[in-house]
């Protein structure tokens, strides 16, 4: 374990790649018994193969990101204990990239039982804590390639404040909730009294959340992890504009957000999730990858890697993120991978 700052480890990710919609599947009606195949194949992606993730790595992403869901495989208060088919399964995955030599982040993704609101605060803190203290009793080992990141997009779901940056209290809780866990996953000591440690601010929000987010004093080992699909109306929205027609000023905005507010104090930042989603109207896979290579491009300006949000899909209605198809290793959009690439020449 190399005692080096979280800052000179970020400057070693170049790319990253998610494995999404897969081990973050959850479903709170049906039978939490079924097997760790059931569940990763649960949203309609087929179990994750070996040559899947060395092939990703081999193409030049050196940063895989596993979100994972717990809360279909946790016990009982106040232990949580945690399924040992569903730890190793996590575990097998893990080592398939560590030990490819790439790094690897590691979350709590979907969970819900951790909304921040005052109320929650106390049963969400204890949760977190039982949750963390195992996965990182897990992977103490581990050395600095491995990256603990405490919540995923930690927001007050279904209210009007979802995603528009919260509220004071909502704030308020997720801050509370990142002391938790990096007091948590320190508190195990070991490789873990320095690991890096990713944490997001309300819903991991680019915009309004990144400016309240409150960084351990102290700690050189803590990275501001931030979500970022921009300009959200050709990025995200699934019924949005199909072309990019060069619209930067976001992207721009951004950029010296993170430096004023992260890089500047010395805070490195990773941007977890990003992307441009596919649309079939003629033109996009081109304005994707100008986007692409824009948006990469200015990340890697002010040394902030970024990790694609791949959930596997190019078909149908919802939000079509597959980079490439996990049965057959293709790339899905060749063109959109070559845009990626040169933004990070």
């Amino acid at each position: 374990m190399r005692t080096i700052s979280a800052k000179e480890l970020v400057k070693e990710m170049k790319l990253g790649w998610n494995l999404g919609n897969t081990m973050d599947s959850v479903n709170d009606r049906i039978d939490k018994t079924m097997e760790p195949a059931a569940w990763e194949t649960a949203w309609g992606n087929p179990v994750t193969s070996k040559a899947l993730i060395e092939k990703i790595i081999d193409e030049g992403f050196n940063v895989i990101r596993y979100p994972v869901s717990w809360r279909n495989h946790l016990g009982e208060a106040p232990d949580y204990t945690i399924d040992t088919k569903w730890m190793d399964r996590v575990q097998e995955l893990v080592d398939w990239a560590y030990h490819k030599g790439a790094f690897v982040i590691l979350n709590i993704h979907h969970e819900g039982w951790h909304d921040p609101y005052y109320d929650n605060l106390t049963p969400a803190s204890e949760q977190l804590k039982k949750v963390w203290q195992q996965i990182a009793e897990r992977f103490e080992a581990y050395d600095e390639h491995l990256i603990f990141e405490g919540m995923n997009e930690p927001r007050k779901r279904g209210t009007p404040v979802e995603w528009t940056g919260g509220d004071e209290e909502g704030r308020a809780v997720v801050n509370a909730l990142n002391k938790v866990f990096v007091e948590t996953v320190r508190g195990t000591g070991g490789n873990n009294a320095i690991r890096s440690l990713m944490i997001p601010g309300y819903a991991a929000n680019c915009t309004v959340g990144i400016r309240h987010l409150e960084i351990p004093k102290g700690d050189n080992h803590i990275i501001a992890s931030v979500h970022a699909y921009e300009p959200t109306d050709f990025a995200l929205t699934v019924e949005g504009r199909a072309l990019w027609n060069r619209d930067t000023k976001v992207i721009d905005q951004l950029v010296v957000d993170l430096q004023d507010l992260f890089l500047s104090k010395g805070v490195p930042v990773i941007i977890g999730e990003c992307g441009a989603m596919h649309k079939k109207d003629e033109g996009n896979e081109a304005s994707r990858a100008e986007w692409a290579e824009y948006f990469f491009g200015k990340t890697k300006s002010i040394g902030v890697p970024c990790v694609w949000w791949d959930n596997g899909y190019v078909e149908g209605r919802g939000e079509l993120f597959g980079l490439i198809d996990r049965r057959t290793l293709e790339w899905n959009f060749p063109l959109l991978l070559e845009g990626i690439r040169k933004g990070l020449q």
